[in-house]
Order: structure tokens, then sequence, then C-alpha cells
């Protein structure tokens, strides 16, 4: 007779197997792959697997999740060997990008084609590039004198930022706005919409 506990972790075992699945990179604090996790720890077809990160000093790694995450740090040059091997065992339904700064190796843009998203802290094309994310952008913003600004959700291609955008969200920029009081708009940006936007394109593959 097949023990409780065994019956139970197969049970587990068969629901988490049957959920698409998310793997997140992160190079940063971690903030939106927190958010991500947050609001994906109750469904029932969705659950993230693995969060990557090349910053070993990322305060992410202090959280601490169910033993179903496994959140693991990598060296830059084992994205194309180690980390991609991983990815094609994992066969993840969505890869996303949250806060990540390293650029995606073609490799992994031909193999998992329409399933890589990155989200950026301006309205694309404007602000987009190579050494463009954060505060960076939002100084660029006030000094430019813009009067809106948003984030943009996209497909991952092999130039930065340039892939075909998904979902864009506009917010109005205020006199006495500053580069801090635009990335705390932006933030709530990303952490109402980003989720959304990862749950309607799994549901639609």
């Amino acid at each position: 007779m097949l023990n409780k506990k065994v019956f139970f972790k197969y049970i587990e075992a068969q629901s988490l197997f049957m959920k698409k699945k998310i793997v997140i990179f992160i190079s940063g604090k971690g903030s939106n792959a927190l958010n991500i996790i947050n609001h994906f720890s109750e469904t029932d077809n969705l659950t993230v697997s693995h969060v990557y990160s090349n910053n070993k000093t990322s305060s992410f790694f202090e959280h601490k999740f169910n033993s179903n995450i496994k959140v693991l740090y990598f060296q830059n040059k084992d994205l194309e060997t180690k980390i991609f091997d991983d990815l094609k065992h994992i066969e993840p339904d969505l890869i996303v990008l949250a806060g990540f700064l390293k650029k995606i190796p073609i490799s992994f843009i031909h193999n998992f084609k329409k399933k890589i998203i990155n989200i950026h802290p301006s309205l694309l094309p404007n602000y987009g590039g190579k050494g463009m994310y954060g505060s960076i952008i939002h100084n660029k913003v006030i000094e430019n004198n813009e009067k809106e600004t948003g984030i943009t959700i996209h497909y991952v291609s092999e130039q930065y930022d340039s892939g075909e955008i998904i979902y864009q969200k506009k917010i109005s920029i205020v006199d006495n706005d500053s580069a801090e009081s635009i990335e705390k708009k932006i933030h709530k940006l990303e952490y109402e919409y980003y989720p959304k936007i990862i749950k309607s394109i799994i549901e639609n593959q």
C-alpha cells in the first residue's frame, strides 16, 4: 500500500509537471521577479520554476521561497553553455527578463522563438539600446523635458530593445517630477502589468 506522504508528494509533483513554467533572469535586486513569483504563487496553471541571476550579491538571494522554485547564480561565461543546456532540459513556456542586463545570445533567440520577453522602462524605441536602463533613462527623460514616459514589454531579438512590441503603457510627466519619482511610477506600472502580460502570452501560446 502506498504511503500517504509519498502519495501526496507524487500528486504535488504531477501538479507541478502540468503547470506552465516561467523562468526569470535578473541582474539587480529582483523586485520584478519577486512580484511575479508572488502573483503566480496561488495559480493552478502557471508557476515560476527557476530564477537565474548573474549578480551574486543580489538581495534577491535573501528571500526564502518554497522548494519548487530554484534560485541560481551563474557567471556570464556560462550563459551560452551550461545555462543554455539547463533551459533546453527545463523546456520553459516563457523566459522572462526582469532587469537582466546581459545581452541574450542568438542561440537562445533561435531555440526559444517567441518565448523570451523583456520589460523596458521607457516607451521604445525612445531611450533604448545598450547601456540604457533604470535611472539613466529617467534622468535623460527629465533632461529632455519629455511630457510622457512609460513601460514597454517586448519580445527579445538580436539587438538591444528592438524586438516586437507586445504592450506599452504611458504615464504623464508633471512639472515637479524627478528621476526618483518617475522611477517609482514606472515600478508601479511594471508590477501591475508585467504579470498580466506574462499570463496573457502563456495562455495564448
